[in-house]
C-alpha cells in the first residue's frame, strides 16, 4: 500500500491550475498595493516562493504592510483573525 502524499499543495488539483488563456506576466510581480488597500488571496501556480496556504484561497484581507519583497495582511476565516505574509504575485486588489 503507498502511503498517502502530505505536502503541502495536497488536494489542489483545481484550485492550483491556471485557466486555458492565462500566461504569465510579470506585471502581477510587481503590483504595489499601499497600507489599508483590500486584496484577495489567489495563489498562481507558476510561483511557489511566498505562495500561501491554500485554505487561505479566495480570502479578503487589508494590507498592513511590507516584510521584505512579500506583504503582510490580516484577514478573518471562521470569526477568528489570521494573519499571512504573501508575495504580490498571489494577491489581487479586491472589488469595492
Amino acid at each position: 500500500m503507498v502511503e498517502k502524499s502530505k505536502g503541502a499543495r495536497r488536494g489542489t488539483r483545481s484550485k492550483l491550475s491556471s485557466g486555458l488563456r492565462e500566461k504569465f506576466t510579470p506585471e502581477r510581480m510587481v503590483q504595489a498595493f499601499k497600507q489599508g488597500d483590500k486584496v484577495v488571496i489567489k495563489p498562481c501556480p507558476y510561483s511557489h516562493k511566498g505562495m500561501p496556504n491554500s485554505r487561505f484561497h479566495g480570502a479578503v484581507g487589508t494590507v498592513l504592510g511590507m516584510r521584505g519583497s512579500a506583504y503582510m495582511l490580516e484577514f478573518r476565516i471562521g470569526g477568528k483573525k489570521k494573519a499571512a505574509q504573501v508575495r504580490p504575485e498571489h494577491l489581487k486588489a479586491a472589488v469595492k
